[in-house]
């Protein structure tokens, strides 16, 4: 008999959650063997349950931790590939934008699907991704391809030596207080330099800045 598909669910709404393993959980071969609301528990449980795939939110804030420090969807991926390349990631979540988009499939993720779509599409990407293929919603596919055609026409933005520094130990996984100890600075001073860096690269997330940052060749 074969294994079922041991899924672990991540979103922070309660109801959304709920409906998602509820139709997972009703799907032959496939078993939610975890949920977590927050990305930090998305990565504890994936080392934890060691999932075949985890079903991520991107935007799941995170009360409990320190500001600037919270996980979003795309940086918990990149946390659970980097760890478990075994362990699959599918992302599920409202239209978001591009860079939102991009950062999610740079940090790992095989894929990336609406909740607006239809179940039987969201079983289908979860058993095509776990096979090893990848599973696009039409129109994230689509925003894809198209960022992918623009050229690189404008000049690559200038940071400073201190937001460089700063930028290349998020690159390593520091958190702002090892940033902040590292570099003999203070926690707020830290979250000042990321706010400008996530300005001039024009990002929203510490994942999409690296990615963005190592495209124009500045780390």
């Amino acid at each position: 008999m074969t294994e079922p598909i041991r899924v672990v669910v991540a979103d922070d709404h309660p109801i959304v959650r709920a409906g998602i393993v509820a139709l997972l959980s009703a799907t032959d071969g496939i078993e939610v063997v975890g949920q977590a609301a927050t990305g930090r528990a998305a990565v504890d449980l994936a080392r934890a349950e060691r999932p075949d795939l985890v079903l991520m939110d991107l935007r799941m804030p995170d009360p409990a931790a320190p500001a600037g420090e919270q996980l979003d969807g795309s940086q918990a991926t990149a946390r659970i590939v980097e760890a478990q390349p075994d362990t699959r990631v599918l992302i599920l979540t409202t239209y978001e934008t591009d860079d939102h988009i991009l950062g999610a499939i740079e940090a790992g993720a095989s894929g990336d699907l609406l909740k607006a779509a239809p179940p039987e599409e969201i079983v289908a990407g979860v058993r095509s991704v776990v096979a090893g293929q990848t599973a696009l919603a039409p129109a994230i596919a689509a925003t894809l391809v198209r960022r992918m055609r623009e050229p690189q026409t404008s000049a690559a933005p200038s940071l400073s030596a201190r937001e460089t520094q700063v930028l290349r130990l998020v690159a390593d996984g520091l958190g702002n207080a090892q940033i902040a100890t590292a570099l003999f600075i203070s926690e707020a001073t830290v979250k000042t330099h990321l706010i400008h860096v996530f300005e001039k690269l024009e990002v929203s997330s510490r994942t999409r800045a690296v990615t963005r940052a190592q495209e124009w060749g500045m780390l």
